[in-house]
């Protein structure tokens, strides 16, 4: 079968490609199949022999999410048990994603008292919400993925096993659209819990996916993107049309920032000279401070000058 539309998923990295080492057949994906790893880090996927054909991966810092591609858009990928007999999954038309984080309401709270950030697939914020839609959306325009779904996303653990919700043979065979892990048959993983589908189809259908504007970094922000710093400040993989911090307006707003810190300690300084000139002198308090006062306001002033001088 023909692939169709565009494979790539707009600035998705390919650093963990697998389908060179595992290749996939070729198909027309209907379905996204949504997982959870379950995990805090990127799996390794046993070098790709379980392995999606996206996983989504928190940035708390950027508040957005960084996606990997290991296998194009239309080619089965291998997250799905496929038994022998029976129906087929991965390669029944599904597109599959993981999203790197947990279902499991004991797994969370166990990682929050550990004080481990994680996505908990339940409870997911606005912004993890905004970037699955904004996938979802791309599906719908580029591949027809229904902005439906028609199943219930059960919480975990009552959504593993024979939960109620997973569809027979004949339900998963006509199925379009998006379920999770827990609606494919032959699997008793109840993965991805209690989702939020409706909000993040909802999203993707009213048009409110596009990426929030970074807030101003702050000091301790901006001195760990110079530390770290390739070229430009911004999320490994985020798509072209998010908002960055380039180099150069990092440069400026640090030089910004270190000429207010050279105000004050020019102040400062001018404050002490001041003080040791009139030591020993016989005035009164009144002068004292109004000689200090005007020291301060001298040193100000030329540190404004020197600043506005180097911006013209």
């Amino acid at each position: 079968m023909a692939k169709t539309g565009p494979q790539r998923y707009p600035g998705a990295s390919t650093t963990y490609w697998y389908g060179s080492a595992y290749p996939g057949s070729a198909m027309e994906a209907n379905v996204i199949v949504w997982h959870s790893t379950e995990g805090t880090s990127l799996p390794s996927y046993g070098g790709g022999a379980s392995a999606p054909n996206f996983t989504a991966k928190p940035d708390f810092a950027a508040k957005r999410l960084v996606w990997y591609q290991h296998y194009d858009f239309d080619v089965s990928s291998r997250a799905l048990v496929n038994k022998a007999g029976g129906v087929q999954t991965n390669t029944l038309n599904a597109c599959q994603v993981e999203i790197v984080g947990t279902c499991d309401p004991a797994t969370h709270a166990k990682w929050t008292k550990a004080g481990y950030q994680h996505l908990y697939t339940p409870e997911l914020p606005t912004w993890a919400i905004r970037d699955l839609a904004a996938f979802a959306k791309w599906a719908s325009a580029n591949h027809g993925v229904p902005l439906s779904s028609g199943v219930t996303f059960k919480a975990y653990p009552g959504s593993y096993g024979a939960n109620g919700v997973r569809m027979t043979g004949t339900q998963w065979t006509a199925f379009k659209g998006h379920c999770g892990h827990q609606h494919v048959p032959e699997n008793d993983h109840g993965d991805p819990g209690s989702m939020p589908i409706a909000a993040i189809l909802a999203a993707a259908k009213n048009g409110t996916t596009a990426p929030q504007e970074d807030d101003m970094p702050t000091a301790a922000e901006l001195a760990k993107a110079v530390l770290t710093l390739d070229g430009v400040i911004s999320v490994p993989g985020a798509p072209a049309t998010n908002p960055t911090w380039t180099l150069s307006s990092v440069q400026t707003e640090i030089l910004k920032r270190l000429d207010k810190a050279n105000a004050v300690l020019a102040a400062q300084s001018a404050a002490i000279a001041k003080l040791a000139t009139l030591a020993g002198e016989d005035v009164d308090t009144a002068a004292v401070v109004a000689a200090v006062q005007q020291a301060i306001a001298d040193a100000v002033i030329k540190v404004d000058v020197d600043v506005n001088t180097k911006e013209s």
